[in-house]
């Protein structure tokens, strides 16, 4: 990128069943935070980046029109992007190119779900293919314990060992979220809890699985010259990728998979980065799904494929290890949809600028934000640092 970029302030909503405020109020919160925190006037804003899921899923359509004055949008140019479960990476992306092409300096990202007003399962019940998929998949569940079985499989893992490696990045995540004011889930579970909990679609247990929540996100984006004179420290955008699979669903590998690998290489070459469990310093991992966050582990190059379930065992990715994963808590307990993705980019963005609070990594100075989604076939990762 010859024009850099860098986040300069961020926002977000505490996340949960939100039925105190509608959709707008919702989207104006988090906006009003983001604009505070970078500390500009709403008319400084030339241009917004906005998402969510499929109108489907929240029962508005067009909603980039509902929102527009909460998002200071009046009289700006304003464009929409709905990629599921990615959307928010998308739209972190594209805020990014607005400034990196030289047509802004300064850009508005928001994304946000009402997940308690739509039909989040009746969407994703119904989005795969009509004639061959639909029938069998039954929803994200159904998805991601055919990836699960598949990833055991492939490596000839005890169900057992994966199972409590699981199990523990639940505990992990889960105890995470205790230190984010913002997180769905804010409570203490064991080992224990999560393996007892009742089964979803087997392997997947409850415990294994995201909420769904209400909550918004902005992140504002800025040029370099503009965040030079901000005379703080902000999150320099130092590499980011987006991949898809082109492949028919079924005969797509999901295990060595395609789409997250290429995401992650292109994103490391433009960061420079050449070894990503000794560079980066903490991962804010999209992880709707315990086991399939193990699978991401390998594709990112954390460790070597078929070997995620020793990364948790000597607790690298836990709080505290090597390459501390979710220290948010992550997707696993907080899931606006349409802003889940921008979430991973601001918790970044806040790790790497110091300003996390309780769920700080110490030291942090690059960190990986990643975001998967489509059906089950969109990577993207975003890599900020705190130098340019």
């Amino acid at each position: 990128m010859a024009r850099r970029a860098a986040i300069i302030g961020v926002g977000q909503t505490k996340h949960g069943r939100r039925e105190d405020v509608n959709y707008v109020e919702l989207i104006y919160e988090a906006v009003k935070a983001a604009i505070a925190d970078a500390g500009i006037s709403p008319d400084d804003i030339e241009a917004v980046a906005q998402g969510s899921m499929p109108s489907p899923m929240e029962g508005v359509n067009a909603n980039h029109l509902y929102w527009a004055d909460a998002m200071t949008a009046f009289g700006k140019p304003l464009l929409r992007t709905a990629t599921c479960g990615s959307v928010g990476m998308s739209i972190a992306h594209l805020a990014t190119y607005h400034i990196t092409s030289g047509m802004f300096d300064m850009v508005l990202a928001v994304g946000a779900q009402k997940m308690f007003e739509g039909d989040p399962q009746g969407t994703m019940a119904t989005v795969a293919d009509p004639w061959f998929q639909r029938w069998f998949i039954a929803g994200a569940p159904g998805v991601f314990s055919m990836q699960a079985h598949q990833y055991m499989y492939r490596y000839n893992l005890p169900e057992e060992r994966v199972r409590e490696a699981a199990a523990r990045i639940s505990v992990n995540h889960h105890n995470n979220a205790m230190d984010n004011p913002y997180a769905h889930l804010r409570f203490k579970v064991t080992m224990e809890d999560v393996m007892k909990s009742r089964i979803i679609a087997y392997p997947t247990r409850l415990m294994d699985v995201c909420p769904s929540s209400d909550g918004a996100c902005a992140v504002i984006f800025a040029s370099e010259e503009k965040a030079k004179k901000m005379g703080r420290k902000v999150a320099w955008v130092k590499g980011m990728d987006y991949a898809g699979d082109e492949h028919f669903f079924g005969d797509s590998d999901k295990v060595v998979w395609e789409a997250a690998i290429v995401a992650a290489k292109k994103a490391y070459q433009q960061a420079g980065i050449t070894n990503p469990r000794k560079e980066l310093d903490v991962a804010e991992v999209y992880n709707p799904f315990t086991y399939q966050e193990l699978i991401f582990y390998e594709c990112f190059g954390f460790c070597d494929f078929g070997k995620a379930c020793k990364l948790v065992e000597d607790g690298v990715v836990l709080r505290g290890g090597e390459l501390p994963c979710d220290p948010s808590g992550g997707v696993l307990c907080t899931n606006p949809i349409g802003a889940t993705g921008l979430l991973r980019v601001a918790e970044a963005a806040l790790q790497v600028t110091g300003r996390a609070g309780d769920r700080q990594i110490a030291g942090a100075k690059t960190a990986l934000a990643h975001a998967m989604g489509g059906a089950c076939q969109f990577n993207g990762i975003m890599i900020v640092g705190s130098e340019l």
